[in-house]
């Protein structure tokens, strides 16, 4: 058996199921080169047949990438698998991956179908999507709460049908270590045909336990794991391809086996999806958090200073996280705030660095010492969202004693217009302007959340949006030195997802939602 294990992203497609984590078509390009660069081998780029985004979304990134094999997911019928086939036929390594459900409750509830009905499904839409495309991964839907018997009949079936990758998810979190690696096991020994294909997880977080049930399975056999960047996904989330990647490589002791992946990349990565998602890593997160590689007991201090390895097991370099050892301020030139955007895992274009040093300036102006978190912080916040079609060009705030007023400017579409509006305090007259300026009635506010970038008076604020419409649901976040700029900052963003997400034309379509 190979020591190689495959890494299978789905950022794009699982992970942007995620409430608010919407991205846009030059979003999801520009992640995947990202995942291309990390050295991932199959991108996962969306569902085809879910609407003309997502097919388009998949045909684009298929048409982009070099080196990695780009999927679409496709139900067990024939319509979905050519919609999949379409959309990946550009691909120089194309890959249909169609699933069913396996599993006693998914069959009668979900599917009203009788094992036997399934199993038929799964003859007729593997082989229809093996006569397209030679690389065809096949997922059992539920594996993990499916009779033991019954799923090695499916795998058999699949494998038998044309299926090259067994995939066997657990859909909703449900395994431990010791049960998930017992499965691999059990069906590597018994499917008779087993030796014929490669067999995959995808484990999903309900109990915390995502990563833990995927090595336990690559150590029970499995060769390709599917996972997300910075774990996110349905409900708690999927295995992290981080916190995998660098699990196999400092554990080479106890799990022989390898990734393709370029470890140094793993924190532009995780900057990247978070920065166009919304979805803040928080700061205690494995590899990627801010605390990651942070000591402040002095115990601690005292062994650092004399070996790092007495409380680190990996070097922040090794994950492309920059030491925190330059100090930023207002008398800072070009060139220091170029390489702390390098040790942080940026790498902004000639255009995208004037902006971020613009408002570096502006921020250092307003604050005697500027952290990594406050660049993180700015660029994130104002350089990966340059191109949204509705942006905040001027905040104005009257307040005291009597009615509130905001006198708001937004870029809508490349034309600048304002509104003055007075509302129940501060921060609802600013919502009130901008709801004036694009007009959405139908959309609710479901969060306003402010936290403080770092510590002091002067700290910049970052301000958490949810917006919900119709069932759906968009996050926006904002950070400025100013609370109630960040706030419209946080609120419009959200709204530039919900125009995302609502997949229409014209910014007239949030006016006729109300």
């Amino acid at each position: 058996m190979t020591n190689q294990i495959k890494i299978f992203d789905t950022t794009l497609r699982d992970g942007e199921q995620s409430p608010g984590c919407s991205m846009n078509l030059e979003e999801k390009l520009r992640v995947a080169a990202q995942l291309e660069a990390l050295g991932v081998d199959i991108i996962e780029a969306g569902f085809a047949i879910a609407s003309d985004g997502d097919f388009e979304a998949v045909r684009e990134v298929a048409r982009q990438c070099q080196t990695a094999t780009v999927a679409s997911l496709a139900r067990a019928s024939i319509g979905d698998i050519d919609r999949a086939w379409a959309a990946l036929k550009g691909a120089r390594n194309p890959r249909i991956h169609t699933f069913i459900a396996t599993s006693p409750l998914h069959m009668a509830v979900k599917l009203n179908k009788t094992p036997e009905e399934v199993l038929e499904a799964i003859r007729l839409s593997v082989s229809h999507a093996r006569n397209l495309c030679g690389d065809v991964e096949w997922s059992a839907e539920d594996a993990t709460r499916s009779d033991p018997d019954y799923l090695c009949r499916t795998i058999e079936l699949a494998i038998k049908s044309g299926a090259t990758t067994i995939n066997l998810p657990d859909t909703v979190g449900y395994a431990t270590p010791e049960t998930y690696g017992a499965m691999f096991r059990d069906v590597l020994n018994r499917v008779p045909n087993a030796d014929q294909a490669l067999f995959s997880t995808h484990c999903h977080n309900d109990l915390g336990l995502a990563v833990a049930n995927t090595l336990a399975a690559v150590m029970a056999g499995a060769r390709q794991v599917e996972a997300t960047v910075n774990g996110i996904g349905e409900r708690a989330g999927n295995a992290a391809i981080e916190e995998i990647a660098m699990a196999i490589h400092v554990r080479g002791d106890v799990m022989p086996v390898r990734t393709g992946i370029v470890a140094t990349e793993i924190t532009r990565a995780s900057r990247l999806v978070s920065g166009i998602t919304g979805m803040a890593v928080q700061a205690n997160k494995a590899i990627v958090g801010a605390n990651a590689f942070a000591h402040e007991s002095g115990i601690h201090q005292d062994g650092m200073l004399k070996d790092s390895s007495t409380y680190e097991i990996m070097t922040p370099a090794s994950v492309g996280q920059g030491a925190t050892n330059l100090v930023l301020g207002k008398h800072s030139g070009r060139a220091a705030f170029r390489s702390k955007l390098g040790e942080l895992g940026y790498d902004l274009s000639d255009n995208e660095f004037g902006d971020a040093f613009k408002r570096f300036k502006d921020l250092a102006d307003a604050k005697k010492t500027i952290f990594d978190e406050d660049i993180v912080a700015l660029v994130d916040d104002e350089v990966l969202r340059g191109h949204d079609r509705i942006q905040v060009i001027e905040v104005e705030i009257h307040c005291g004693t009597g009615p509130a007023r905001a006198i708001v400017t937004l870029d809508i579409d490349g034309v600048e217009a304002t509104a003055a509006v007075r509302g129940n305090g501060p921060v609802d007259a600013l919502f009130n302007a901008v709801r004036k300026l694009v007009p959405h009635d139908g959309t609710t506010l479901q969060l306003y959340q402010v936290h403080a970038v770092t510590a002091g008076t002067d700290a910049q604020a970052e301000v958490s949006v949810v917006l919900s419409e119709a069932g759906r649901t968009t996050r926006g976040t904002g950070a400025h030195n100013d609370t109630l700029v960040a706030s419209a900052k946080a609120y419009v963003n959200a709204l530039n997802k919900m125009v995302v997400k609502r997949g229409r034309g014209a910014l007239e379509g949030l006016e006729a939602a109300g």
